[in-house]
This record gives C-alpha cells, structure tokens and sequence, in this order.
C-alpha cells in the first residue's frame, strides 16, 4: 500500500529515541522528509533542538521548521521520560505525578498546540503520540496518570480539530523490545517492537488514514482487563 507519505514533512519529537529513532526510520523509508527534534538533536536540515518543557524551546524549533520548510504535514511525539526512571516507591506522590505529567503529557500538548494550527490552515495534517497501556491499570498513579493524561488531550485536540482535515491519535504499546514474544501474560500487555509500533505510526501518518479521536493498543490489549 502506497502510504502517500512521499514529499510529506514530518517532524519527530524524540526521534533519536528507541521509538522515535524507529519511526524516524519508517518515515524516511515511505519517502517523507523527516526532521528529528530532541534536546541534543542539534540544528541542521534533518534535525531542530527542542525541550518540550520548554514553551519557548518548543515554538522556537517549530517555527525553524517552518522556516525550513514551509509546512509540518505529520507531527509524531514520543518524548518522554522513560518508565524507568519513575521511582516506584513515589508511585502516589504529588511532586512525582505532577513532574511526570509534565515530562509526558503537558509536553506533547505545547508541542501539537503549536503545530496544528499550521495543519489547519493547510486542511491537512496528522499527529500521533505514542503513550503506553499503563494508561488501562491502577497500582501506580504516576505511571497510571501520565499516559491517561496523553489519552484525555488527544481526544480533546482531535474533536477540536475535527471536520478540518487534521488527525490525532494516540498509540498505547506494552512493553518494548527487540524481540517481542507472542505470549501475553494476565494483566499486562503485549509486547511490541519498536519497528511494529513504527508501521501503525506512519499508517495513521498517511492521507491514506482518516482514523482520529483514538487510543489504539499495539500488541494485545491488557489480558483480562475490560475498559472503554
């Protein structure tokens, strides 16, 4: 299937990332041109320096974007502080949970609030943010909140920006690695690879997709879980 990605300009938050470096990667491969935006990205055609704690930092590499370019037809974000790094024994507090919506979900909304209004103009645009299936459990607020909070924006954004030809969605994996197994264990998710979840991003990237408002789980939903 010809995505139509060919001469699209697609800008990927995180893209040196172990995700984002994948998509990167699928998005070149399907003809795109892809900028890469992260802390040390550096400026150069194929890569813009953005901090998406950053209001200032976030708008300024879009606009050098713009300038470059004249357009961002694909916004994909998967910046973001790894799970690991979230201390489990502050799984409930305050400061953690706050910081960690920040780090996730706050960063994506200044990153897309400062691009749709671009693709809107355009009548065209997709953006996709890759978030995690911590989204379905309980039993750890912060990891809990931090991607439910993506979710809850995303669906916003997209029934803000519907009937004007701009996509948002969102991509829930399990766990990521390099070599997924088939099996699923109770109360988890499916295992994904990065270049799986790279294929679902550059189909809802693509003209090609008019899905919008969704969270899509790669791999298996959460076994044993029933949520709407």
């Amino acid at each position: 299937m010809d995505l139509e990605l060919q001469h699209r300009v697609a800008l990927v938050v995180g893209g040196k990332g172990y995700v984002g470096a994948a998509v990167a990667d699928r998005l070149r491969t399907e003809g795109a041109t892809v900028v890469v935006a992260s802390r040390s990205a550096g400026d150069d055609d194929a890569s813009v320096t953005m901090d998406t704690a950053s209001q200032a930092s976030v708008d300024a590499a879009v606009a050098a974007v713009l300038e470059r370019y004249g357009r961002i037809d694909v916004l994909v974000v998967t910046a973001a502080p790894s799970a690991g790094t979230l201390d489990p024994a502050k799984r409930s507090d305050p400061t953690q949970v706050l910081d960690a919506i920040d780090g996730k979900a706050i960063g994506f909304l200044r990153v897309a609030t400062a691009v749709l209004p671009g693709q809107r103009d355009a009548g065209h645009g997709r953006v996709v943010v890759v978030s995690g299936q911590n989204a379905y459990l309980s039993g750890n607020i912060t990891a809990s909140l931090r991607n439910a909070a993506v979710g809850v924006i995303a669906k916003n954004l997209a029934d803000e920006n519907a009937g004007t030809g701009v996509t948002v969605n969102v991509v829930n994996p399990g766990t990521v690695t390099d070599t997924p197994s088939a099996a699923v264990r109770p109360g988890a998710g499916g295992e994904s690879s990065p270049e799986q979840i790279a294929d679902l991003v550059a189909f809802l990237s693509s003209p090609r997709s008019v899905v919008s408002g969704e969270s899509i789980s790669i791999a298996h939903r959460v076994l044993g879980t029933v949520t709407y």
